[in-house]
């Protein structure tokens, strides 16, 4: 969660997707598929020669099955060694048939890395891509990516580039897959679905100093919230819109299944006065390195009333900034924006890494990675910080990987959060109200489990009839 409401509108005028950042093959025999199910790839490169400065991979996803597809199931990986070992890259979509808001990328790092790949480009589809009947293409996609310095990329080392591809041809360098299985292209050596053969442990390891909440509570009164470290927020100031107040009324509780849910409410009449915002931190701020968890539940439409502000969701975690541009800053968030705000026209879920910041005249040192797409629904929200990264992982899926430049210096409070960033041109003064709902949150100091794990953990705590630990050390 960024601090300030002006440090959240410069943030909007810079909002680009940061990440991680070859010959002819014929395509591989796909994995096992449902009947009917096919995809071809075609590539080729618009860049100008191996050195560049950025990649131009520019991509025809055909329909090969006997059955419509939808794209917002299909995935494209692009392959490529990173120019050096903290080297960030950002994603850009020049043009595209099906529309540049409907097409995503996003970086990630292979688990077992070769001397022509250690990280990958994913393409994705929102649903507003649409599909894809038997024989058809999506046509072009004009995509790019390039380093956040714009320093030159060497790509006669990535697996997936081909100097000689200057016109559509297929292309099996890039992997294709559709609702998690492969139907096209080979990965680099060691990192295809079914390398390693068998599952990693879903075990997770033993000790480890813990905070874990159920969130069964009565009320926002309820005083085991406080005594558990918990603050309910009342007071004044940013982020939000101007005028807007925090209402610990309107953080509530309720029973899911026999399962206790927190739910934050977000209301508004279209004025800052009218406006309540909600969040819940923890008191300490003693969580640095280790493994921080959370279900959530996005919400993409208001519970009551008309739609179209610019809401934020979050799940995030902070220290405080003693100076601008304090070296020993720190803040991770996963914030989901459904209705679009920052110069985005519709829904995106960013992830970002912070290492400082100054808000008068604003200058900012972050990593993000980002998806356009809806995120309405539960989700299972994982951030990993050991001493050489900082991972984000989202329904047990590595969203993005971020560099040691912004692993923390100190320690953080954890928090969630609900507010505006402005009425999305929404000039209705009718009423209407936005819930983000919390499930639990979990949070494992000095260890790196994997999503599995911290759902064997969780699962754990629920069978021992575990509400509620809490035996992280003060700092």
């Amino acid at each position: 969660m960024r601090t300030t409401t002006n440090r959240w509108r410069a943030t909007a005028a810079a909002a680009i997707a940061v990440g991680m950042g070859a010959a002819a093959l014929t395509a591989l025999p796909a994995t096992a598929n449902a009947a009917g199910d096919g995809l071809s790839v075609q590539y080729r490169t618009s860049a100008s020669g191996a050195n560049a400065d950025q990649a131009e991979p520019w991509f025809k996803v055909r329909n090969t099955g006997t059955t419509s597809v939808s794209l917002q199931g299909v995935k494209l990986r692009y392959y490529f060694k990173a120019d050096s070992a903290n080297a960030t890259y950002r994603f850009a979509c020049s043009w595209a048939v099906k529309g540049c808001a409907n097409v995503t990328g996003t970086f990630g790092t292979l688990a077992n890395p070769t001397a022509t790949a250690d990280r990958y480009l994913e393409i994705g589809f929102t649903s507003g891509a649409g599909s894809l009947s038997p024989g058809a293409d999506t046509g072009d996609m004009q995509l790019r990516f390039y380093q956040s310095t714009w320093a030159p990329l060497n790509q006669s080392d990535d697996y997936s580039f081909g100097a000689s591809q200057t016109s559509y041809a297929d292309w099996s360098k890039v992997t294709a897959r559709l609702a998690g299985t492969t139907l096209w292209g080979q990965a680099p050596a060691g990192n295809d679905p079914t390398d390693p053969p068998t599952d990693p442990p879903t075990d997770p390891p033993t000790g480890g100093a813990t905070l874990f909440d159920d969130f069964n509570y009565t009320g926002h009164t309820d005083p085991r919230i406080s005594a558990n470290g918990w603050n309910v927020r009342s007071n004044s100031g940013g982020p939000g819109v101007p005028g807007a107040t925090w209402a610990p009324e309107n953080v509530t509780f309720s029973s899911v299944s026999g399962n206790s849910i927190m739910n934050l409410r977000t209301s508004t009449a279209g004025t800052g006065a009218s406006t309540e915002q909600t969040e819940i931190l923890t008191k300490a701020t003693k969580f640095k390195n280790g493994t921080y968890a959370a279900r959530v539940k996005f919400s993409d439409a208001p519970a009551s009333g008309p739609d179209g502000d610019h809401l934020v969701q979050t799940f995030f975690t902070i220290n405080d900034l003693k100076a601008p541009m304090a070296d020993d800053y720190a803040e991770y968030d996963f914030e989901y924006l459904p209705n679009g705000g920052w110069g985005e026209p519709s829904a995106i879920l960013y992830t970002t890494s912070w290492e400082t910041y100054q808000a008068d005249p604003w200058v900012a040192v972050n990593q993000h990675s980002e998806s356009r797409q809806s995120y309405a629904g539960w989700h299972d929200l994982v951030l990993t910080i050991d001493n050489s990264s900082i991972k984000y992982y989202v329904d047990g899926r590595l969203f993005g990987t971020h560099d040691a430049a912004y692993l923390p210096e100190r320690p953080m409070s954890i928090n969630f959060n609900q507010w505006l960033i402005d009425f999305g041109g929404l000039t209705s003064s009718t009423p209407r109200a936005y819930d983000e709902q919390i499930d639990y949150v979990l949070h494992i100091k000095d260890q790196v489990l994997t999503p599995a794990q911290v759902s064997s953990k969780v699962a754990s705590y629920r069978s021992a009839g575990t509400t509620f630990q809490d035996d992280v050390p003060a700092t």
